[in-house]
């Protein structure tokens, strides 16, 4: 069976999720998270492009008690014009939530996003130390199929390198020696040469956890079990 590019994309995140699970290494985890977020944000505008932006009839989904778990959301994706900035956050079936479970608070320099009762599950995406200020008024979200949409107002129209200020502390701090992945390169070639950079470049334990996630991941598509 062919896989479309959304689901090489999807592949990649998964492998790259695996490895920032193993990884111990801050710097590591630092530079793994950063290519999870910029595949999101590839992910986003595939889904975007290829599903139906209409939205199904909502079904209430808070009704009665219920326990619901809390879960902190850390990978999305991201693009800009001059004057905003687009935030993606996918969640499957977020579209069939009434309007009031879902919340978005925003301050000058960060914003805090609340999805209630969703699977029996509260998630929260909070980001803050936003590099450059927000107008808070004309700041917003949408709800898409299966993903919500943060749309963030520059105060001042200039282009950001990044979304907050320690990921670019964490971007001036990487070493040169590890390769830039342009958003133009192919994102498996990318995903290939930044895990052999990482291979030959890291300590023993790293090699063995690099060497663990590329065993498995083989053996899951031998076995026709990974999750597309």
């Amino acid at each position: 069976m062919s896989t479309t590019k959304t689901d090489e994309v999807k592949l990649d995140i998964e492998e790259l999720n695996s490895l920032l699970e193993q990884a111990h290494r801050q710097r590591t985890k630092d530079v793994l998270t950063l290519e999870i977020r910029r595949l999101q944000t590839e992910l986003a505008r595939l889904l975007e492009e290829n599903k139906d932006a209409s939205i199904k009839p909502t079904t209430p989904l808070l009704n009665g008690p219920q326990k619901c778990y809390e879960v902190k959301l850390n990978n999305y994706g991201w693009d800009q014009t001059l004057a905003t900035v687009k935030i993606y956050i996918t969640l499957k079936d977020v579209h069939q939530l009434p309007k009031q479970a879902i919340i978005c608070n925003f301050t000058n320099e960060s914003l805090d996003l609340r999805v209630l009762g969703l699977d029996n599950k509260n998630y929260n995406l909070p980001i803050n130390n936003l590099i450059a200020e927000i107008d808070i008024e004309k700041s917003s979200f949408k709800v898409k199929t299966d993903m919500i949409v943060v749309l963030l107002a520059k105060k001042v129209a200039k282009d950001w390198s990044h979304i907050t200020l320690v990921e670019k502390r964490i971007k001036d701090a990487k070493s040169s020696s590890v390769p830039e992945l342009g958003e133009d390169s192919d994102p498996g070639a990318s995903l290939m040469n930044l895990m052999k950079k990482m291979y030959q470049d890291g300590d023993d334990e790293m090699k063995k956890t690099i060497a663990k996630a590329w065993t498995e991941s083989q053996e899951k598509q031998r076995s026709g079990t990974m999750d597309l």
